[in-house]
């Protein structure tokens, strides 16, 4: 049966998460309630990335298997045109595409992209996006707290406990705090992440640039893997998956 992927954007503001739940409105429910609408049968999808509750993507997918033929050109684009006339208003699908049969749109990603967004003056813009945090900081000792964490592999100390994972290894090829007019970024990639691992390493390098923890705490913070010390109180809201990488497709 021919597999395909599914690109989508979405704003998690009104969401429960990515991944389908009971008794809860996920992103994953929306568009397979779409899909069965439109295709009129059952299509289970599988998802690239779990993101929580209220985090948004610019770029995330899911796959999925059904004997229809969609991939013909005529075909995708009005598949496109209805799908996201049936989705709310804050999920699109932006591609549609055939891939191989065994193709999985998690385990064959080789890298996820992250930005965390921060502002310091009030605007209402940004409230739905990013987290408002009015507080002075030291931007060389965010730098260099951010360039650390690439020095590592395991982030047990920034992974949420009551977690279903084998492995707290990750290798992180980008990480860089950028310095905006109006807004604040971190931006982050690595071949995978933990539950909860991206607001970790915000929240606690804020407290680096506070200066309410030295560098040397940071260092000893990510060496003792232990996540009883790791700020995780930064809110969803300012997280977005920005991309996620294949082999043979890159978009």
């Amino acid at each position: 049966m021919p597999r395909y992927f599914i690109e989508v954007s979405y704003k998690g503001t009104a969401y429960a998460g990515f991944q389908i739940q009971q008794n809860a409105n996920t992103i994953q429910a929306e568009v397979e309630k779409a899909l069965h609408t439109y295709y009129r049968e059952k299509i289970e999808l599988t998802g690239s990335s779990r993101t929580d509750a209220g985090v948004h993507a610019l770029q995330n997918f899911f796959h999925f298997n059904t004997a229809q033929c969609i991939i013909a050109s005529e075909n995708a684009e009005k598949a496109m045109y209805h799908l996201n006339a049936i989705l709310p208003c804050d999920i699109v699908v932006n591609a549609m595409y055939e891939v191989k049969e065994k193709a999985h749109c998690r385990f064959d990603a080789l890298s996820r992209s992250y930005q965390y967004n921060l502002y310091q003056q009030k605007n209402p813009f940004l409230q739905d996006t990013a987290f408002y945090y009015p507080y002075k900081l030291n931007e060389l000792l965010m730098h260099q707290a951010a360039s650390m964490l690439m020095e590592y592999t395991n982030f047990q100390s920034f992974s949420k406990k009551n977690t279903q994972v084998f492995t707290y290894e990750c290798t992180i090829t980008q990480s860089q705090w950028f310095f905006l007019p109006s807004l604040i970024c971190y931006s982050v990639t690595g071949n995978r992440f933990l539950r909860g691992m991206v607001r970790g390493l915000v929240g606690t390098m804020l407290l680096v640039g506070r200066e309410k923890i030295t560098l040397q705490d940071f260092r000893k913070l990510i060496e003792n893997r232990e996540p009883s010390a790791t700020d995780f109180s930064t809110p969803a809201k300012g997280l977005s998956l920005q991309k996620v990488l294949y082999q043979q497709v890159e978009i």
